[in-house]
């Protein structure tokens, strides 16, 4: 009986969390302009609309450019900080790890507010580089949880029968160790760049007069003739994030498989 209630318990909870979600092509491809039901008809005129709307072009080319630039600067500072919380010891090692991690557990609004006013205090105009600099200072602690992740697989033997075999630590690292955790580089880079795609609070800040995706669906939500090609749009980017987080979590499960060892480790 007590297995049997948290059975529903649990299809209850997923479909609480996920019923919006399933509501989104249902709307995206109903012919209504009122989002309700019953439902119209069957119509696929608002992708149509969303692919000839200029304003919407640009602010996925921005989006792209900046969670393409944040997830290689997060994934890059990552492999350094996981290099050196999981092979070497130094004062102050834990403290350093938290801070680390601490955007995290940080309100986003607290983040973006602090960027702002450092960035203007300093003279830095409000652009899409702005951006790409709060969304890597936010993707870098998934960036370096899952790399720490990667670099606690590896045997460290084969590190050191590289040093035997005449390699310095530069190329042992370069030829032995980053070939070893390449799935979890991977891994970063397509969460980092989920993370940055979706994040709407840094961008809404830091972007000036710029235009990117989040902020765009924000400022059309206040016309309901254009509710339906949100929910399109909507539809697609539920659509990519899935499958990014599935290529993410596919190179992560890989990686450990690569070394033989088990998933371990954390930051502190």
């Amino acid at each position: 009986m007590k297995g049997r209630g948290l059975r529903i318990y649990s299809i209850l909870y997923l479909l609480f969390i996920y019923a919006p979600i399933l509501l989104l092509p249902v709307f995206a491809f109903n012919s209504g302009t009122v989002i309700a039901f019953p439902l119209k008809g069957f119509t696929t005129e608002w992708f149509a609309q969303m692919a000839g709307n200029a304003t919407l072009r640009r602010a996925i080319a921005n989006s792209l450019t900046i969670a393409v630039s944040a997830s290689v600067l997060a994934t890059c500072l990552g492999i350094f900080a996981a290099r050196a919380v999981t092979r070497f010891r130094f004062p102050g090692k834990g403290a350093i790890s938290g801070l680390i991690i601490l955007p995290i557990v940080l309100p986003e609004i607290i983040v973006a507010m602090s960027l702002l006013v450092v960035l203007l205090s300093i003279g830095i105009r409000l652009s899409l580089l702005t951006v790409i600099l709060g969304h890597t200072l936010i993707c870098m602690p998934y960036a370096t949880l899952i790399l720490t992740t990667a670099f606690n697989a590896l045997d460290r033997s084969l590190e050191e029968a590289a040093y035997d075999l005449g390699e310095t630590r530069l190329s042992a690292f370069r030829l032995v160790i980053l070939p070893l955790v390449m799935p979890g580089i991977v891994s970063s880079l397509l969460m980092s760049f989920t993370i940055s795609l979706d994040e709407f609070i840094i961008a809404f800040f830091l972007a000036g007069n710029e235009v990117t995706l989040p902020t765009y669906i924000f400022s059309q939500l206040r016309f309901p003739a254009q509710i339906p090609m949100i929910m399109a749009l909507g539809t697609v980017l539920v659509l990519f994030s899935i499958l990014m987080l599935t290529l993410a979590e596919y190179y992560r499960r890989r990686g450990v498989a690569r070394t033989g060892a088990r998933e371990s480790g954390g930051l502190l």
